[in-house]
């Protein structure tokens, strides 16, 4: 253990081959609870409702997370300017409150804060490499300045291998890698195997994360979710059980990652069954388990005899669960609309969507793109 008031860093953590368990998803979490608005999906709430952020914070903390990734997704000026959209704040005070949310929080436990940098819309608009990097370094500045302990950026475009072996042997910036969001985690470990192997066929090291959806996604196109015809307002039938959260857990630990979290839809009580199921691995249990029964073991109080019959790990690891839903589909046709990085339907602008662009929009959508 590390001396009182001194924490470990997440490479000394790893190095000692601890299990560090992430946080969840902020926005979609936010959203649902009335703080973000879906579409732009911008963090304004860091400043304007701090409260909301903070207890979302803890309540990661309680489950089990070791990391508070900073509420910063499209913090960005150009995203936060985008498509006629006016915030009370700027991007710079929106990551500065949402660094000392997640700081505030992380000292209240043994947990580190990550700076999570944010996509830009001037990539997708095929905007200069400077133009797109003058963007990034008003973000990092930001951490910099608020002594994040580390950060997770995002790559897109290119091969499992291909972006690991670049980051780590040419770049040399990468310490832990891996996969976050758009898909669901079978896809993502085994997206991670196909890393670990390009990693190692290189002769090279490194750690490795984990932070997928929480929904299941087997029927995406390339894209991930965001083609699924359910998103973002009807996803809530694919949303993985916490059952589904221990074999996940399990699978990555088996596979080599040892930083374990989620993304878009993992609420707290998905984090806390991810720190159960490593409960040997780890050492310890949660604090929210304080209030949860292990594998269903708190129903043996129930009053209902049937439901008692259910306390045992055996009824919920083979339990297939059923939707309620008699005339839905267990999948769906993605979209497909072969738009890409440079596509004039990508060109961002500061303008309110027009009533003529979006019907333009209507009839490509109704005509099967």
């Amino acid at each position: 253990m590390a001396p009182a008031g001194e924490k470990k860093n997440i490479l000394k953590r790893l190095d000692a081959g601890e299990v560090v368990i992430g946080d969840g998803g902020f926005v979609f979490a936010l959203e649902k609870r009335g703080y973000v608005k879906a579409g732009p999906w911008t963090p304004e709430a860091a400043a304007e409702h701090p409260e909301a952020v903070r207890q979302l914070h803890r309540e990661f903390l309680r489950a089990g997370s070791n990391v508070m990734q900073t509420f910063t997704f499209y913090a960005s000026d150009d995203k936060l300017e985008n498509r006629g959209q006016t915030l009370s704040f700027t991007g710079r005070q929106i990551n500065e409150a949402a660094c000392d949310l997640a700081r505030e929080v992380a000292n209240e436990g043994d947990a580190l804060v990550a700076g999570g940098v944010s996509q830009t819309p001037a990539y997708l608009s095929g905007k200069t490499e400077e133009e797109v990097k003058a963007i990034f370094i008003k973000q990092i500045d930001v951490f910099v300045q608020k002594n994040v302990d580390f950060l997770i950026a995002e790559v897109w475009g290119v091969t499992p291998c291909h972006c690991i072996t670049a980051h780590i042997s040419v770049s040399k910036c990468a310490d832990i890698v891996g996969i976050n969001c758009h898909f669901d985690p079978e896809t993502c470990v085994k997206t991670v195997k196909l890393m670990k192997e390009g990693v190692e066929k290189a002769g090279l090291k490194a750690h490795y994360m984990s932070q997928p959806l929480a929904f299941h996604t087997p029927d995406c196109g390339c894209q991930g979710f965001i083609d699924l015809p359910e998103f973002p307002f009807g996803l809530e039938p694919r949303i993985l059980t916490r059952m589904d959260m221990h074999k996940y857990a399990r699978e990555a630990y088996n596979a080599g990652i040892r930083y374990i979290g989620g993304c878009c839809g993992f609420e707290p009580y998905h984090i806390r069954a991810l720190a159960e199921e490593l409960e040997a691995e780890r050492g310890c249990l949660p604090a929210g388990s304080e209030k949860h029964g292990s594998w269903g073991s708190g129903l043996s109080l129930h009053t209902k005899p049937w439901v008692r019959a259910r306390a045992r790990r055996d009824y919920w690891e083979k339990l297939k669960p059923a939707s309620g839903r008699p005339f839905c589909p267990s999948m769906s046709t993605p979209d497909s609309w072969g738009v890409t990085k440079g596509h004039a339907d990508l060109m961002q602008q500061k303008e309110a969507t027009s009533k003529e662009q979006l019907e333009a929009l209507f009839d490509k959508a109704s005509q099967g793109h």
